[in-house]
């Protein structure tokens, strides 16, 4: 990390100094770097614990303020030229080729969405061309359907008290099958990114620590972390479900060649939705907002440091 404050430093003085030599009269450089950000609703930002809707009119996809994109975008200037295109509820197949429906703040019976339904947006692979420098895309959780299962896994653990694993038992089966689509989809989604953009550098960003290591820490009907998933289901969850989905995506960038990884993971381990200084909030935020599960501006931020690295290592790799 020091070594990304100094590169953001130098850079950062860099981009001064040539703004300073402008003349009134003279129209400020252009952006140096081509950046398309691709990704779901960890990229997108969607809660409002991770800022404000930013984009009038609303397409749905959520994109919020603080989400990471735009805050690098506000630390690093006029160093790159940024096209969001992220979007809450993608999937790999959303950004590789299809178009997708975005379904806003729709998620009954948590939320309703009174704009609800919106139009379809083009693939987000689309927004890749062949003068983008860089390529970040975080995407991968929506094809394993984790919401899903985390709405099965609240339902399934009502009334149990909290004991047992009444999820695993109902959904393990079907995970290696999910696991090896998100595998196969992400293959191609780099291979369609590279030939859109073959001089890119892609970083494929993992998700954060959403589930403690120790889940006697999570409290059973707390709606302000899991609700009524069992502590059995969390441990299955996090051990089973979240951790080889980042070694999925770990293992397909590390096939290509002009992709890698970014590890959220790490760095968050001790800022789960249970932990005091949580940086993914619960089913409900602290405000009693939806929230289901989702990076805060917290979150965002440290997604921001570690993506931000990442970016000037691929631009300066010396």
């Amino acid at each position: 990390m020091a070594r990304f404050r100094t590169r953001l430093a130098l850079l950062s003085t860099a981009t001064a100094l040539t703004a300073a030599t402008l003349s009134p009269a003279q129209p400020a450089a252009a952006a140096t770097y081509q950046w398309a950000a691709l990704g779901d609703s960890y990229t997108a930002g969607v809660i409002q614990a991770a800022g404000d809707v930013f984009e009038i009119p609303r397409d749905g996809c959520e994109r919020t303020d603080r989400s990471y994109p735009q805050v690098i975008e506000r630390d690093l200037g006029s160093l790159f030229d940024l096209t969001n295109v992220s979007c809450g509820a993608a999937t790999i197949e959303d950004v590789t080729f299809r178009a997708q429906e975005p379904i806003g703040r729709h998620l009954p019976p948590i939320s309703e969405d009174p704009d609800y339904p919106f139009p379809p947006v083009p693939p987000q692979s689309q927004a890749v061309t062949p003068g983008t420098d860089v390529v970040t895309v975080g995407v991968g959780g929506n094809t394993l359907g984790f919401a899903e299962i985390l709405l099965k896994c609240v339902e399934l653990g009502q009334g149990s008290g909290g004991v047992g694993t009444p999820c695993k038992d109902d959904l393990a089966a079907s995970i290696p099958g999910r696991l090896t689509k998100a595998s196969r989809d992400y293959d191609q989604m780099l291979t369609t990114l590279h030939e859109r953009a073959p001089r890119a550098k892609i970083l494929a960003i993992g998700y954060p620590t959403i589930v403690p290591k120790d889940t006697s820490t999570c409290r059973y009907n707390d709606i302000h972390q899991f609700a009524s998933i069992t502590r059995g289901d969390l441990d299955w969850l996090r051990r089973d479900v979240l951790e080889p989905l980042n070694n999925a995506i770990e293992k397909s960038a590390g096939t290509h060649n002009a992709a890698s990884f970014v590890d959220l993971y790490d760095s968050s381990q001790n800022h789960s939705v249970c932990d005091a200084g949580k940086w993914v909030e619960g089913i409900f935020d602290h405000d009693n907002r939806p929230a289901f599960v989702h990076p805060n501006d917290r979150g965002h931020r440290n997604a921001a440091d570690h993506v931000t690295s990442a970016i000037l290592n691929a631009i300066d790799p010396n």
